[in-house]
């Protein structure tokens, strides 16, 4: 993966200290949490690819790191440079830092050139935590990329994450859910713009809520295209998927 290594995009530790720490939070993770992957068959084998999920907690994207196969690039919310501990580790695994609520031309820059360049880049098309463990409107940021990019799309539905630090206040190890849906590709140009954009958002967030269970699904709940995918009889796995 080649990239201009700024501010917004620092440069990550060499691939044998990435999966060391990814091997050491795994362990960690395994223990203190109970967690069903579902879908595993789904993720491409290789090459670039945008990773989209829903944004319950912090957890959401320690989840994706423990159990995605691949090296992977991640948005990350400036609030969490002023931490100097959680800043380090993730910068030192790979974080493109994003103004949140602000069109951050140089957070995009980064995130084209990874994704160009062959990597994985995850993200919460969402653009913030739902408080109400439910999906919120997506943002057209996850269309955007993966249009221009022209990359494939791998939804995730991420349940119970939100409870992960009330169960340890009680002394209870915790139940989550990650699901990984089949991937898919947007059928736009590299242009979209407006209601295309928007239309891309939509397909997004319904193929992310079509792996939630009903309770999560927020403002998709009655979306008509969430309907139909949950009707749809399930996709084999693309040649040479699994991770």
């Amino acid at each position: 993966m080649t990239a201009t290594y700024t501010s917004t995009h620092p440069k990550p530790a060499p691939d044998w200290i990435y999966y060391f720490v990814r091997s050491l939070f795994s362990a960690l993770v395994r223990l203190l949490i109970r967690v069903e992957v579902v879908g595993r068959e789904n993720i491409p084998a290789g090459g670039a690819f945008l990773i989209t999920t829903n944004h319950l907690s912090f957890f959401d994207a320690v989840l994706i790191f423990c159990f995605m196969p691949h090296r992977m690039v991640a948005f990350g919310a400036d609030k969490w440079r002023r931490n100097p501990v959680v800043a380090q580790v993730c910068e030192m695994l790979g974080i493109i830092w994003v103004s949140r609520g602000e069109a951050d031309a140089d957070a995009i820059k980064a995130t084209l050139a990874v994704l160009k360049s062959g990597g994985r880049l995850g993200m919460a098309p969402e653009g913030t935590r739902s408080r109400a463990a439910q999906l919120q409107p997506g943002k057209p940021g996850a269309a955007y990329l993966a249009d221009r990019a022209r990359v494939p799309i791998l939804p995730v539905g991420q349940a119970g994450t939100e409870a992960v630090i009330k169960s340890w206040k009680q002394l209870r190890r915790p139940r989550v859910r990650l699901a990984i849906g089949a991937p898919f590709t947007l059928p736009g140009n590299g242009r979209a713009k407006g209601p295309q954009l928007d239309a891309f958002t939509e397909e997004i967030m319904c193929r992310i809520a079509a792996l939630l269970p009903p309770e999560y699904r927020g403002v998709y709940a009655d979306h008509p295209r969430l309907a139909a995918l949950l009707a749809a009889p399930p996709q084999p796995a693309p040649a040479g998927a699994g991770g």
